[in-house]
């Protein structure tokens, strides 16, 4: 029974939340002229041939860990479409990588983002003499739990360019949290 309370709560919830979304789609958080700033964390089947991450990640398989700490930013530049730009930091199991991230999100609706993007990695250590490339096509859901505050649960595609370094592509559950200002 309790656990039946619990549900019906969440719904409840969920419903309001939803309608206080709908009756706020002229919010100022998707703007032109506004800012976002975000971090992601990814899970799924991502192995140890994708190391250009700008989120939060960590893997550990066969006592072999990789993790990686980022963030990205993005503007406005008009309404629900924002240009962004992502740097992160990777340790693959003590050795390190750089990654970067452009691309674009627009947000159908106000509320379910789709992004485009171009991730590339670089460290000496980790790839020898290729250059990982990745375009990544992503899309979920924009749960705004304040004015300027978004959790946004999706999937991401990342499709190698580079078969040199690898010819797999590789898909991610990602839970995103943005900041809009």
């Amino acid at each position: 029974m309790k656990k039946l309370f619990y549900l019906a709560a969440f719904a409840v919830f969920g419903l309001s939340t939803m309608n206080a979304q709908d009756s706020d789609n002229g919010s100022s958080a998707l703007s032109e002229g506004s800012w976002l700033i975000e971090a992601n964390t990814g899970f799924g089947a991502s192995d140890f041939g994708h190391t250009a991450n700008t989120g939060f990640g960590l893997v550990s398989i066969d006592d072999t860990t990789i993790w990686s700490i980022g963030a990205e930013a993005g503007y406005f530049v008009m309404d629900d479409l924002a240009v962004k730009l992502g740097l992160g930091y990777n340790d693959f199991d003590g050795a390190s990588s750089f990654s970067y991230k452009l691309g674009a999100k627009y947000y159908i609706e106000s509320m379910i983002p789709v992004q485009l993007d171009i991730t590339g990695a670089s460290g000496d250590d980790v790839f020898g003499d290729e250059t990982p490339l990745w375009l990544g096509l992503q899309g979920g859901y924009a749960w705004f739990v304040a004015d300027n505050i978004s959790i946004e649960p999706g999937l991401r595609y990342n499709l190698s360019l580079n078969e040199d370094f690898t010819d797999e592509g590789i898909l991610e559950f990602r839970i995103g949290f943005a900041l809009h200002f």
